[in-house]
């Protein structure tokens, strides 16, 4: 009788996982390298394949690595939130293309509106890969040691920016070490930005 019951108590035990599997947030998905060495990458940018992005050029800044394409639809919710933020000028917003094609890649922004300071253009999704990116948008933040401090996978908010990011941000440049690194004019404001969303017909 246990040898009929067995298979069936097995399915049911992997059926309950895969039925609890469906209710977990992957926002809240761990990423291993939170506090380690972003991947190293060296890429050529979107808008001109001469110039290249690399993580050791990047080093001695904060910034957000803000991934996207042009497939992706919710990127498109979510590019007016990118917008502000580079706008605002409190922090670098750098781009991952991921998995895009050059093409179709230029012509969203030029749709759009391009808000990043260069774009990389990850073709066939390695880089993403290294990130541990599941898909787009994702969003990181990077410290001025090259160190991934944050992971935000789906539309970032205006809330998630006020809540999460500026004040990890304020805290980063108020340790000794970010002091450090930057010259001494170079200082957090006293005031957060305020994120809003833009009207997208604006």
């Amino acid at each position: 009788m246990w040898r009929f019951l067995l298979p069936v108590m097995v399915f049911l035990a992997i059926a309950g996982f895969l039925y609890a599997g469906l209710d977990l947030n992957p926002q809240l998905i761990p990423s291993p390298l939170i506090n380690k060495p972003a991947p190293d990458f060296d890429l050529p940018t979107v808008n001109d394949p001469a110039r290249r992005i690399s993580r050791k050029q990047l080093l001695g800044q904060e910034y957000l690595l803000n991934v996207w394409a042009s497939w992706c639809v919710a990127c498109r919710e979510e590019h007016n939130v990118i917008t502000a933020i580079a706008q605002s000028g409190e922090i670098p917003v750098y781009g991952l293309n991921y998995k895009d094609t050059r093409k179709n890649a230029t012509r969203w922004l030029a749709q759009f509106g391009d808000p990043y300071v260069a774009s990389a253009h990850d073709l066939d999704g390695r880089t993403g890969i290294d990130f541990g990116v599941y898909g787009a948008p994702e969003t990181f933040l990077v410290d001025a040691a090259g160190n991934i401090r944050y992971k935000f996978i789906g539309v970032l908010t205006p809330e998630v920016i006020e809540d999460e990011i500026w004040p990890l941000v304020a805290t980063l440049r108020s340790t000794p070490a970010a002091k450090a690194e930057k010259p001494a004019a170079d200082k957090p404001r006293a005031e957060k930005p305020v994120v809003e969303e833009q009207d997208p017909a604006e």
